[in-house]
């Protein structure tokens, strides 16, 4: 049986291991560490020896990088390529085009991607600075959709580069509101008028567009599995030494541990993708036996967490809590029960476990998402509920808020389609070990999404919901609330759809949904906003 005790992680001989690795497996490796990338080293010995000259590196990379021109025949689903490529071969990052012959020469920009530790570097600005140089020197026209938000540093990479707004030169009568189309113009053809011909372009990319997206989800789909394959080797062969003797440390935990929480989210999105078929299967990664049933680890040991820090909230309810949530919170939240969400206690039945049992690396696989990410706690009587997060969205959790607030001050009795809508915000957020912890009261309802899930899969719910259509009012309430909330908030509903987490009244003991059910009809008992 393989022995899964925790030891030192200053004592595990991994010197020769890590100087095995590339720059760019150390990077991996660090940006599973931290999901921050920090900027400098930390005091455990084992991640010393990732960090050791590693930023030094990464400016000689990026100075010494070249662009190089993939050749069409070699470019996948027509697209065409240009790479970043560092000196030793390793890929910074690319840009991908699609050519169109008519009515004139362009060049359409499907998207610019440069890997995450050599961002704010520069390397942004030199591959579109040279994608201008291309257009230039092919006399051909360059068209991009820019949706970097306004706020962030690089929203004006490409007005620095010498592109403009689409509507300088077909008007703004023929953009939607949403589009953020951009047009380069070449030298040679300047003093042309251009109109007509870019209208036709954008006419046809339009038209166009789920195709192209198509193509650039399967491609996003291969390039990530792939990188996920090339992390899955990187750390097998730099815990060498721990899976030969069969005894791993928490650090080793801790690494495969967040792997996979971050594999099994990339499962579940790529099913969502436009033109996704599975063509690229996920279950080319499969964990070795003495790794699969490694007890999780969702923190970082102690030699390599920061610092416990309140990322938010009132100090008057920090205090209200016990002594050792508020000094360890980390590892008093994840060793409180998990949230016995539906999904979660069908799995733990179908495969005869209990909620108390310790669940295993292997059991995260298999069941395609986290449970213990939410965690339950009762505090003076009343039921609440920690959620796990990347300590880097604190500010995003933060700004969720402040719009829950809006909600609250501006429909303070707000009904939709008969059901309360309420507000769930997070009372307080803590740093700790490498995550954020958010602290929201439970609440009687699910996920919308669970919601359905479970009306179309529980054998005794879909009964139910074939006689009372229960799917189809949780799905119209849910979008009526989006789109009375964009309305008396004056935001576009696609934005709120990116912030806003929706919950619906269920009762969680008996696993159907909370319904309101008189002569007037059937609705819910009440929709949450989080």
């Amino acid at each position: 049986m393989t022995e899964t005790r925790s030891q030192d992680i200053s004592q595990t001989p991994f010197q020769q291991e890590s100087n095995n690795l590339k720059l760019n497996d150390k990077l991996a490796l660090i940006a599973l560490i931290d999901e921050g990338m920090r900027l400098g080293t930390v005091e455990s010995p084992v991640a010393a020896d990732l960090f050791d000259n590693l930023w030094t590196l990464v400016n000689a990379t990026v100075s010494g990088s070249r662009i190089r021109r993939i050749k069409p025949e070699n470019t996948q689903n027509g697209f065409r390529t240009f790479e970043i490529n560092a000196e030793t071969g390793e890929t910074l990052g690319r840009l991908n085009m699609l050519y169109l012959r008519k009515p004139i020469p362009c060049y359409y920009l499907v998207y610019v991607e440069v890997a995450a530790p050599f961002r704010r570097k520069g390397l942004g600005h030199k591959i579109i600075r040279y994608f201008g140089e291309f257009l230039a020197g092919k006399s051909a026209v360059g068209i991009l959709d820019n949706i970097i938000p306004e706020d962030d540093p690089t929203f004006d990479i490409y007005l620095k580069n010498c592109w403009k707004s689409m509507a300088s030169i077909v008007g703004d009568s023929f953009l939607n509101e949403d589009e953020n189309y951009m047009v380069y113009i070449p030298p040679a053809l300047k003093d042309k008028s251009l109109k007509e011909s870019v209208l036709k372009l954008l006419h046809h990319l339009k038209r166009k567009r789920t195709a192209i997206d198509m193509r650039d989800n399967e491609m996003m789909v291969r390039r990530t599995l792939g990188e996920f394959k090339e992390l899955y080797q990187t750390l097998l062969t730099y815990f060498t030494p721990e899976i030969k003797r069969g005894v791993f440390s928490d650090f080793t935990r801790f690494m495969f541990t967040r792997f996979v929480t971050k594999f099994i989210a990339f499962r579940r999105r790529i099913g969502n993708l436009v033109g996704y078929t599975g063509g690229e299967s996920t279950e080319q990664i499969t964990l070795p036996p003495e790794i699969a049933r490694l007890p999780v680890k969702s923190y970082a040991p102690r030699e390599l967490g920061k610092k416990t820090t309140l990322a938010f909230g009132e100090h008057s309810q920090l205090s209200k809590l016990p002594q050792d949530l508020q000094t360890e919170p980390a590892r008093v939240i994840e060793s409180l029960p998990n949230y016995r969400r539906p999904s979660f206690m069908a799995w733990l039945k179908e495969h005869g476990k209990s909620d108390k049992d310790i669940l295993t690396i292997g059991d995260l696989m298999d069941l395609g998402f986290d449970p213990t990410r939410l965690k339950e706690i009762t505090l003076a009587g009343e039921d609440y509920i920690f959620e796990r997060v990347q300590a880097r969205q604190v500010p995003e959790f933060n700004k969720k808020n402040e719009l829950l607030g809006n909600i609250v001050s501006k429909m303070p009795t707000e009904k939709v389609r008969s059901a309360w809508l309420k507000t769930n915000p997070i009372i307080l957020a803590f740093k700790d070990r490498g995550n954020a912890y958010l602290l929201r009261r439970k609440v009687p309802g699910i996920h919308w999404e669970e919601a359905l899930e479970q009306l179309q899969s529980d054998s005794s719910l879909k009964v139910l919901n074939a006689s009372m259509r229960f799917d189809k009012m949780i799905l119209t309430t849910v979008r009526e609330a989006y789109e009375i909330i964009a309305q008396q908030l004056g935001l576009e509903k696609e934005v709120l759809l990116d912030q806003l987490t929706t919950f619906v009244s269920w009762d969680l003991n008996n696993n159907r949904p909370q319904m309101i059910i008189d002569f007037a009809g059937n609705y819910l008992e009440s929709i949450w906003m989080a």
